[in-house]
């Protein structure tokens, strides 16, 4: 007998807030933080931040619990434009408890599709979150 994972939904006020969100024209880079209500199983917004930097988000997300993030970065292209991708982090970070993990984990993919995210990256140590890191993993997108 198989065991099927519980995926949580995804809070529709949550979803019209990411998609306004994504048609912002803002300068700066902003983020949305989301986590699991586990009595709800529902994924809901835990914070909004405008004007923040990689470094204070990283400062800002728990080191032994699951979170997803949509980011919007202001990138510098080696030719000199500027673009503002927008950024599916979903950090996972060694040591959070399993059941967590599964929730999250079990979620991420129907959340990605459900705001319509292209680019999904993946941390298992806030400390690997960097300018460096995003720089790293955008480059394929060019």
């Amino acid at each position: 007998m198989s065991v099927s994972l519980v995926v949580c939904d995804v809070d529709e006020e949550l979803v019209q807030k990411v998609k306004k969100f994504r048609l912002q024209k803002d300068s700066y880079n902003a983020a949305i933080v989301m986590k699991i209500d586990k009595d709800k199983q529902l994924v809901i917004l835990e914070d909004e931040h405008v004007d923040i930097s990689i470094d204070d988000l990283r400062d800002i997300l728990p080191e032994r619990q699951p979170r997803f993030v949509v980011y919007s970065y202001k990138y510098h292209h080696d030719d000199g434009r500027v673009s503002y991708p927008l950024c599916f982090i979903f950090s996972s970070p060694v040591g959070c408890k399993p059941e967590q993990q599964m929730m999250y984990a079990g979620s991420k993919t129907q959340l990605v599709q459900t705001v319509g995210m292209s680019k999904v990256f993946e941390i298992r140590n806030t400390e690997d979150l960097t300018e460096e890191w995003l720089k790293e993993k955008l480059v394929i997108f060019g």
